[in-house]
């Protein structure tokens, strides 16, 4: 079985195709990488997956379940997150705050306007964990507009890893990083358990190619190239669109 299968993916905005007939097979576990050109239709790609976009055609299953017409808290409550290219956090609220209000979106106390949300221990206890996961634990009462961009980026990497996914979607999650930054972020990527799947987008290819095992290759919506990093690399297609070779 495989943890992520997209099959004849489309999507299309009027006249203009934005993901074209992309089948994707990956297996639990793996690390795979989703590479491309601005405009490549990657953070598209996401969006369906995650529901926030609804396909034109095609299939998309997480361990068999097929989830193309399914909301996408039920995609939460099945093992999937994801970040985003643009940071959404809550700036005025604590790291602990914001990563608790993760949790919230998994909890049948999201309907209970009446629930004191910071009385909830487990969530505290859980919020901390997935901090301390991503080596923020001594910040947690720090309020979010008080942190580095790094930090920031960290705190949405917990906020995923709290919700226990069995696939991580990871979009473009060294976007404005500096270097030191980046490697924090690589380490931190590195020790993620091995039961969670990982599926990243990244542009920059030099940042992200010792993550991948195997890579995709999106051009205009399409996936042109696939295979391991030396065979992506070495694919005249890759060097083409997007090295400008």
């Amino acid at each position: 079985m495989t943890a992520l299968s997209i099959r004849n993916l489309q999507k299309a905005f009027g006249g203009l195709r934005v993901t074209n007939n992309v089948t994707l097979e990956i297996a639990p576990g793996e690390r795979r990488l989703i590479i491309g050109p601005n405009g490549a239709g990657k953070t598209t790609l996401f969006n369906l997956i995650t529901g926030e976009l609804t396909p034109d055609d095609g299939s998309i299953s997480l361990f068999g379940t097929e989830m193309k017409s399914m909301a996408s808290r039920k995609r939460t409550h099945l093992g999937l997150s994801r970040t985003y290219q643009i940071i959404t956090l809550f700036p005025r609220d604590t790291l602990l705050r914001n990563v608790m209000l993760s949790l919230l979106g998994l909890h049948p106390l999201r309907w209970n306007p009446l629930a004191r949300f910071d009385a909830q221990h487990h969530f505290v206890d859980k919020a901390r964990e997935a901090l301390d996961k991503v080596g923020l634990a001594h910040l947690a009462s720090r309020p979010l507009s008080e942190t580095s961009y790094g930090e920031r980026r960290r705190v949405e990497i917990a906020m995923a890893l709290a919700q226990n996914p069995k696939v991580l979607l990871l979009d473009e999650p060294y976007a404005g990083l500096s270097i030191d930054e980046r490697s924090d972020i690589q380490k931190l990527i590195a020790g993620i358990p091995r039961d969670v799947t990982i599926v990243m987008i990244e542009h920059n290819m030099d940042v992200a190619l010792d993550f991948a095992e195997r890579i995709s290759v999106l051009h205009f919506g399409e996936v042109i190239v696939e295979g391991t990093r030396a065979e992506v690399v070495a694919n005249p297609r890759t060097r083409e669109v997007y090295l400008g070779e």
